[in-house]
């Protein structure tokens, strides 16, 4: 399905967005989120069970305990996760390998917390939050690449000083920019282009989608926006944040004069 860039914020009213628009949230909001999403999604689980079991039952007195004991199971499981995912984010080590990690069940579970986030109406804040520590667990990996195989990903709605800074960055990096107005033409733009990793500018709505849609089969670094004139427009973002991630990752800029050959 083709999403255009910022059609999760098609029901914003108008008015001015909380705290100028920079939902900026420490990384235990998400945590106690996600610790909230595990527990609504093992007592629904257990619920059902509860209300099934008995019907269940009657074919066999063996099928409820072995429900009841998959579930327990799955419950621990789930929480287990959770912490070793907080022991390697505060830790300072991943625990686990990216594709058990950041570019695994961290993806899915990041999505259950928002939409558990959105009925207590934080999305954007606990969304935020969930972005910081994948990216701090990716940014960990040091991985290294050439300057071509980085790609940045950046939307239309940036302000034009925000803009002109991702511009320079880039050019002085050596590492191609491209403005993507909707899904379907960032994943084309990839699949055309083969990057190694992508470092990702949005909103934490897009960035959440992006991240679903892309991070599973790519590196990526997610950076967000502040939106202080509301959604799709002259959005700000961290340049210095931005220079660290490409220099972390292509190495050091060429020295003025150089040309590479």
């Amino acid at each position: 399905m083709d999403r255009r860039l910022g059609h999760e914020w098609d029901e914003w009213n108008g008015r001015p967005l909380p705290g100028g628009g920079d939902f900026s949230a420490a990384p235990r909001v998400f945590f106690r989120f996600a610790a909230l999403t595990i527990a609504a999604a093992t007592g629904a689980l257990a619920l059902l069970l509860y209300l099934i079991g008995p019907r269940l039952g009657t074919l066999s007195p063996l099928v409820p305990r072995i429900l009841w004991s998959l579930v327990a199971v799955l419950a621990v499981l789930q929480w287990l996760y959770l912490g070793v995912v907080a022991a390697s984010f505060y830790g300072g080590r991943n625990l686990l390998p990216e594709r058990l990690m950041e570019r695994g069940p961290y993806l899915q579970l990041m999505n259950y917390t928002s939409l558990i986030a959105r009925a207590f109406g934080k999305r954007d804040w606990v969304e935020h939050a969930a972005i910081d520590v994948y990216n701090t667990l990716a940014e960990r990996r040091g991985r290294k690449l050439g300057k071509g195989e980085l790609l940045v990903l950046i939307p239309r709605c940036l302000s034009k000083q925000a803009l002109d800074g991702v511009l320079e960055i880039a050019g002085r990096y050596e590492v191609p920019v491209f403005v993507a107005t909707r899904g379907q033409l960032a994943r084309r733009v990839i699949r055309e282009r083969r990057p190694r990793a992508v470092v990702a500018v949005a909103c934490e709505r897009d960035m959440m989608t992006g991240l679903r849609d892309v991070a599973g089969k790519l590196p990526v670094l997610g950076l967000t926006m502040q939106l202080p004139n509301g959604p799709c427009r002259d959005a700000v973002i961290d340049l210095g944040q931005m220079e660290q991630w490409v220099r972390g990752l292509v190495g050091a800029a060429p020295a003025p004069g150089h040309t590479t050959p």
